[in-house]
């Protein structure tokens, strides 16, 4: 972790077929021994299915709203201050709030035994685009740890 220089961070180059640095991520972090083209097929076809159990809007839009309801505001970081460690409440910054999405919805959906990749990832896509399901349930989550330790906020750093 840096400590005195600004980190840099490195422009994602957008998918080939939404032409969106958002789904080439999720590619990415989707994909297992380098097998890119494999996390590809597998993420447009839950995309598909996902976009035919929610509605008729277009899966760009399934997959941004989705993004959204998932998405963290605020979490806790630990800070030690005395002999102490306090839970400090933090807002989280955009290019967090993004991966962490993108690890709960993946992380939940491999946790699905039983079923195939494609399937599973579908049907947190849908759980989240509906606002329930695991990944939205470890939001509220960290939302509420956050809530809870308000009082610390003075000692942000």
């Amino acid at each position: 972790m840096a400590r005195r220089r600004r980190i840099t961070r490195r422009e994602v180059i957008a998918d080939p077929k939404f032409n969106n640095p958002v789904v080439a991520k999720f590619v990415n972090n989707l994909m297992w021994d380098g097998k890119k083209s494999t996390a590809e097929c597998i993420f447009y076809n839950a995309l598909a299915q996902a976009t035919k159990m929610v509605s008729g809007s277009s899966e760009v839009e399934v997959l941004t709203k989705l993004m959204d309801n998932v998405r963290p505001i605020l979490e806790v970081r630990s800070r030690r201050v005395g002999g102490a460690t306090y839970q400090i409440p933090v807002e989280v910054p955009q290019h967090r709030q993004d991966a962490l999405a993108m690890r709960w919805l993946i992380g939940y959906a491999r946790a699905r035994k039983g079923t195939p990749m494609a399937k599973a990832l579908a049907q947190e896509f849908a759980d989240a685009f509906n606002n329930q399901g695991s990944a939205i349930k470890k939001r509220e989550d960290t939302h509420k740890m956050a809530e809870a330790n308000r009082a610390f906020a003075h000692y942000r750093w």
